[in-house]
C-alpha cells in the first residue's frame, strides 16, 4: 500500500492520554492496518459517518461534553480512525487524496481536543451560545459548542416557524450551563478569567432580544428568553467565584503546538519556525513602512473621513476602485456576487475616539481592509457555487481552514498593492505595511503565550507596542478579543502571516512550473485555480495546483 507507512506513523499522538514519545513508540510497534478498501466512495461514506459521530449525543437536551460520555464513545472514534487508515489511496487522483487528508486532519482535531485542548473543561468561552454575526471565515473562530443560537439568521418580527426555532435554540442554554458547571474543572487562568467576559456579554445580547419587534407581546418567547438570561447570569457568577482559585497556565506548550499545526491544520511548520517567520515579517513590515514613508515624505498626509457623509463617499469610491482594479487588471475572475458581498460590509462612520485598529485604517483608505474582505467573496462562493466534493463543500471542523482563509485575505492585501492598486495613492501603501506589522506582532505574542513564556496580557503587550503609530492603543476591546481568541485556538493568531507565506510559496511554485513548461504566468489563472479548490489548508491547495506533495508528505510523518 503506497501510503501505509506514512499513515501508521501519522497516528503517533492519537493514543489518548499518552505523552508524545510514548505514543510514537507504541505506534511504531503496532501491527499494520489491513487494507479494506481502495474506493473513493468508501471515503465519502466514511466522511458522513465521521461527521455524524462528531456531533455529541444530547444530555437533558444539550450536547453532552461530560468526561464519561467522551470515554464511552472513544472506542467508536478509534474504529473510525482505523477505517480511514485502512483505505488505500493508491491510484487516486490528487483531489481525491486531498479529501482523504482533510478527513484525517479532522479526526486528528477531535483527538487533540479530547487529549489536550479540552475546551469544554478549560475554556468558559466555549459555552458562549448566542452569536449576533456571521463569521467572515467558514465557521466561528475558535472552539464552539454544537448548540449555538445564530441570532444573525433571524429577522424580526418573527414568522411562526422562526419563533419556534428561536425558542428551541434558547431552551438549550439552561441545561447546557448546568452541565458547564460540572465540566469546567480546568485550571487555565487566562482562559477562565477572560472567558467570563463572553458569558457576561451574552446576557446583554439576550436582553436586547426583548426589545426586538414583536417579542415583547409574546409571553412564551419572553419567558424562554428570561430563563436563558437567568442561566447565563448564574453561570457568569459561578465562573467569577471559581476564578479566584485558578492559577495555572493557558498555553498548550511548544510540542503540542507543533503537533497541532502539522497534524490538524496541516501547516508544514514548527513553533520555532513560526517564531522566526513572524519576527522576519515584523521587521520587514516596519522597515518597508519607513522606506515608504521616506519615499512619500513630500506628499500630503492621508486625511481621515470626519463625518458619516465623508465615510460613505470614501467607502463607496474604495469599493468601486477595488472591484474595477480586480476586473481591469486581470487579477481574478470577478463574479456577480463580488459586489454585493463587499458592499454588505463597507461599515459606517465611527468617531475618532472610538475607532479600533482596523477602522482607523479604513477611515484613511478602506481599500487595504476591503482587500482583506476577500473573505466575503469566498463565503459567497461557498453559498452560491458549493464545491463538488462533499468533504470540502462546507466549513472544515476545528478552524482547519485558517491558513487558507486568513492567509489568503492577508496575502492579497500586499499582493494587490504590488500589482498596482495604490499607484494613484502612494500613501495608502503605508497602511498595508502597518497592517502586516500588526498581524505579525499579535501572532508573535500568541506564540509566546502558547509556550507559556508569557501571560495573555504580556502577549498583548507585544501586540500593542509593536504595532506602528500606536494604532493598537486606541481601543482595548480588540486587543483582548484577539489575544483571547488566539489562546483559545492554537495556530489562529499566526495563520494570517504563516498562511500569507504559504500562499506566496504556492504562487512561487506554480509560477516556477509554468516557466519550466514554457507557459506564461497569468495571475488570474493562479487565483481562479486556488479559489476553485475550496477553503482547505494551503498545503493541500498547493499540492492540488502543482502536484508537489513534499509538504504534505512531511506533515503526514508528523515531523
Amino acid at each position: 500500500m503506497k501510503n501505509l507507512p506514512l499513515l501508521i506513523i501519522s497516528l503517533l499522538f492519537s493514543l489518548v492520554g499518552m505523552s508524545c514519545n510514548q505514543a510514537l513508540q507504541e505506534v511504531v510497534q503496532a501491527p499494520i492496518e489491513k487494507v479494506t478498501s481502495n474506493k473513493y466512495e468508501d471515503l465519502a461514506a466514511l466522511f458522513k459517518e465521521w461527521r455524524t459521530f462528531e456531533a455529541p449525543p444530547l444530555r437533558e437536551g444539550a450536547p453532552d461534553y461530560t468526561a464519561a460520555t467522551f470515554q464511552k464513545r472513544l472506542p467508536i472514534f478509534k474504529k473510525l480512525q482505523k477505517k480511514l487508515l485502512a483505505i488505500d489511496t493508491t491510484g487516486w487522483s490528487i483531489p481525491q487524496q486531498v479529501d482523504w487528508h482533510i478527513v484525517w486532519a479532522e479526526m486528528n482535531g477531535y483527538d487533540f481536543n479530547h487529549r489536550v485542548l479540552k475546551p469544554w473543561v478549560r475554556d468558559p468561552a466555549f459555552y458562549k451560545n448566542v452569536w449576533t454575526y456571521r463569521s467572515d471565515v467558514p465557521a466561528h473562530e475558535g472552539p464552539t459548542n454544537h448548540a449555538t443560537t445564530e441570532l444573525w439568521t433571524y429577522f424580526f418580527p418573527l414568522s411562526n416557524p422562526e419563533r419556534k426555532r428561536l425558542m428551541k435554540d434558547l431552551q438549550v442554554i439552561p441545561s447546557l450551563y448546568k452541565q458547564a458547571k460540572m465540566n469546567l474543572t480546568g485550571n487555565a487562568r487566562d482562559l477562565w478569567i477572560t472567558g467570563i467576559r463572553d458569558i457576561r456579554t451574552q446576557s446583554d445580547v439576550l436582553k436586547k432580544i426583548l426589545e426586538r419587534e414583536g417579542v415583547g407581546e409574546d409571553a412564551d418567547l419572553v419567558k424562554v428568553i428570561r430563563t436563558a438570561i437567568a442561566a447565563t447570569d448564574d453561570l457568569a457568577a459561578w465562573l467569577e467565584k471559581e476564578g479566584a482559585t485558578k492559577t495555572g497556565p493557558s498555553g498548550i506548550g511548544k510540542e503540542n503546538y507543533t503537533w497541532y499545526l502539522q497534524n490538524v491544520h496541516l501547516v508544514p511548520l514548527t513553533w520555532d519556525d513560526e517564531v522566526m517567520l513572524l519576527k522576519r515579517e515584523l521587521a520587514r513590515a516596519w522597515s518597508s513602512l519607513k522606506l515608504e514613508e521616506h519615499r512619500n515624505r513630500h506628499l500630503p498626509n492621508l486625511k481621515d473621513a470626519d463625518s458619516p457623509e465623508a465615510y460613505a463617499k470614501l467607502s463607496e469610491q474604495s469599493a468601486q476602485s477595488l472591484l474595477r482594479f480586480l476586473e481591469d487588471q486581470d487579477i481574478v475572475t470577478v463574479k456577480r456576487y463580488f459586489g454585493p458581498a463587499l458592499r454588505a460590509h463597507l461599515g459606517g462612520f465611527i468617531p475618532k475616539e472610538k475607532r479600533n485598529f482596523f477602522w482607523i485604517t479604513a477611515h484613511y483608505d478602506p481599500r487595504p481592509l476591503f482587500c482583506h474582505f476577500y473573505h466575503w467573496f469566498e463565503l459567497a462562493r461557498m453559498d452560491k457555487t458549493p464545491h463538488k466534493s462533499e468533504i470540502r463543500r462546507g466549513p472544515l471542523l476545528y478552524n482547519i481552514f485558517d491558513s487558507r482563509n486568513e492567509g489568503m485575505a492577508t496575502a492579497v492585501e500586499e499582493m494587490f498593492m504590488q500589482a498596482g492598486l495604490y499607484d494613484d495613492h502612494p500613501r495608502s501603501k503605508e497602511i498595508v505595511y502597518i497592517m502586516i506589522a500588526q498581524r505579525a506582532a499579535r501572532g508573535l505574542g500568541s506564540l509566546y503565550a502558547h509556550a507559556n513564556e508569557m501571560t495573555m496580557e504580556e502577549a498583548g503587550g507585544i501586540h500593542s507596542e509593536y504595532t506602528p503609530r500606536g494604532w493598537m492603543k486606541t481601543e482595548k476591546e480588540l486587543l483582548i478579543f484577539e489575544q483571547h481568541l488566539y489562546l483559545r485556538q492554537p495556530g489562529y493568531g499566526t495563520s494570517y502571516i504563516t498562511g500569507k507565506y504559504l500562499v506566496e510559496d504556492a504562487m512561487a511554485e506554480y509560477a516556477r512550473l509554468q516557466e519550466l513548461s514554457g507557459q506564461p504566468f497569468q495571475l488570474k489563472n493562479f487565483f481562479d485555480q486556488l479559489n476553485s479548490i475550496g477553503n482547505i489548508p494551503i498545503a493541500l491547495g498547493r499540492w492540488e495546483m502543482t502536484g508537489m506533495e513534499a509538504d504534505v508528505r512531511g506533515i503526514s510523518l508528523g515531523k
